[in-house]
C-alpha cells in the first residue's frame, strides 16, 4: 500500500523559505500524479500545486505562482515543494497526495481533493515574525 510522509515544515519568518518533501514507500511514484494541498485554520483545504507522473505538466494556484516550485525525483521516490517569499497567509498544514494515473500526462490546479486516494499526514508550516 502506498504511504506518503511529508517533512520539512516548521516556523519561518515572513520572506523566508522552506523546502517540503513528500517521500513515498510501498510502491514507486512513477505512475502517480502528485498534488500539494494546504489547509489553514477555519478554511477549506486548497490545492497549491500539482505535477504529472513524469513532470511534463506542472500547475500552481495563483496565490503561489512565482514563489513556489514543485519538482519530483522518481529515482528517489520523492516530490518536493520549494517555497520562497513566504508570508503569513501561507500558514497551514501542508499535505501531499497521490492519484494513480498511469496513463495521465497532465494535472490541474485547482483540483478536487477527492481525486487523490492517498494522502500524507501533513506537515505544519507557520510563517510568523
Amino acid at each position: 500500500q502506498l504511504q506518503l510522509v511529508e517533512s520539512g515544515g516548521g516556523l519561518v519568518q515572513p520572506g523566508g523559505s522552506l523546502r517540503l518533501s513528500c517521500a513515498a514507500s510501498g510502491v514507486t511514484l512513477d505512475d502517480y500524479t502528485i498534488g500539494w494541498f494546504r489547509q489553514a485554520p477555519g478554511k477549506e483545504r486548497e490545492g497549491v500545486s500539482c505535477i504529472s507522473r513524469r513532470g511534463g505538466s506542472i500547475n500552481y494556484a495563483d496565490s503561489v505562482k512565482g514563489r513556489f516550485t514543485i519538482t519530483r525525483d522518481n529515482d528517489e521516490n520523492t516530490v518536493f515543494l520549494q517555497m520562497n517569499s513566504l508570508n503569513p497567509e501561507d500558514t497551514g498544514v501542508y499535505y501531499c497526495a497521490a492519484d494513480w494515473s498511469p496513463y495521465t500526462t497532465s494535472c490541474t490546479v485547482p483540483d478536487d481533493p477527492g481525486r487523490y486516494r492517498f494522502w500524507g499526514q501533513g506537515t505544519q508550516v507557520t510563517v510568523s515574525s
